[in-house]
C-alpha cells in the first residue's frame, strides 16, 4: 500500500483558492487527507468541505497551548479536559490522533523532570484515549530556529515520555523539518523508533520551511521510503510554506514521496 499523505491546509491558503478548490485539486492530486492545527468558529464548515472533497482528517491539535503545556502541572487538568472532548471529536469524525505539546522550559526545569510532568500529564488521558482508539501525539519541534524554548526538541525526550506514559496510545509526532535542525540522521531514527513510537510525520525543506525542492538538503524520496518500510499505517503531512502557486508545491511534494 502506498504510502498516505496528508497536508496541513493553512499553509496553501491563498486570497484567490477557496477551501473547495484547494480540497478539490488534492484529492486529484492523491491526497488521502487533510489537516488544521486549533479549532475555530468555523470548524463544523471546515469538517463538511473536508468530507464534500472525500477526504478524511489526518490530525488536529488535542489542546491548547503551544508554549505551555504539559510540562507544566499547573495545565494538567486544563489539558485533560481539552483532551477528553478532543477525543471524543476525533472519535466521531475519524480522526486517528491529536497533537499535544510539552511547552516551553521553565527556569529551573530540568530535562528530566520535563519528561516525568509531561509523562504524568498524559496519563490522566491516556486511558480515555485507549479507550476510544485515538493516539496523543507530541510534537517534536525545533528550540534552534522557530521555537525557542521548546521543550520536546529531540527523539530522545519524547521516547522518554512514551516509555514512562507506557500506553500505546501515546506517541510522538515526528515532524522531519523540525528534527533535521536539532538532530538529523533522519532516516536512520525512522529506522529505530518510527513502528513504535511514531504517530504521525510531518514535513518541509530544510533551511527555510519550504518546498520539498532540490534548493533544500533533505532527499525525501528515501525519507517517505523509510517511513513506508517501518510499517507505518497513517499519515506523512506536509507542512511547508510554498515559494510559489501552492497547488504545484503540492504536486510537487506528494510526487517526491510517492512510495
Amino acid at each position: 500500500m502506498a504510502l498516505k499523505q496528508s497536508f496541513c491546509y493553512p499553509c496553501y491558503m491563498t486570497p484567490d483558492l477557496t477551501l473547495d478548490a484547494l480540497f478539490a485539486e488534492a484529492r486529484k492530486i492523491g491526497f488521502a487527507a487533510t489537516e488544521l492545527w486549533f479549532r475555530d468558529e468555523k470548524f463544523d464548515e471546515w469538517c463538511a468541505t473536508v468530507k464534500r472533497n472525500g477526504l478524511a482528517i489526518a490530525s488536529m491539535c488535542g489542546h491548547r497551548t503551544l508554549n505551555d503545556g504539559l510540562n507544566n502541572p499547573a495545565n494538567h487538568e486544563r489539558i485533560e479536559k481539552e483532551l477528553h472532548d478532543s477525543i471524543d471529536l476525533a472519535a466521531k469524525l475519524g480522526i486517528p490522533g491529536l497533537i499535544c505539546f510539552s511547552g516551553n522550559r521553565r527556569e529551573g526545569l530540568s530535562d528530566a523532570e520535563g519528561v516525568e510532568i509531561t509523562a504524568r500529564g498524559l496519563k490522566r488521558a491516556a486511558p480515555y484515549a485507549e479507550k476510544k482508539g485515538i493516539n496523543l501525539n507530541i510534537e517534536l519541534l525545533n528550540s534552534k530556529v522557530d521555537h525557542a524554548g521548546y521543550q520536546a526538541d529531540h527523539t530522545a525526550w519524547g521516547v522518554a515520555v512514551c516509555d514512562l506514559v507506557g500506553s500505546p496510545r501515546v506517541k510522538l509526532l515526528y515532524d522531519i523539518y523540525h528534527m533535521q535542525i536539532m538532530e538529523g540522521d533522519v532516516i536512520r531514527t525512522i529506522q529505530t523508533y518510527g513502528k513504535k513510537y511514531f504517530g504521525h510525520y510531518h514535513t518541509a525543506g530544510n533551511p527555510g520551511r519550504n518546498d520539498l525542492d532540490d534548493a533544500q538538503e533533505l532527499n525525501y524520496r528515501p525519507i517517505a521510503a523509510a517511513v513506508a518500510a517501518s510499517g507505518h499505517e497513517l499519515y506523512l503531512a506536509h507542512e511547508f510554506r510554498p515559494k510559489g502557486d501552492p497547488l504545484a508545491a503540492l504536486r510537487a511534494a506528494y510526487a517526491a514521496c510517492l512510495v
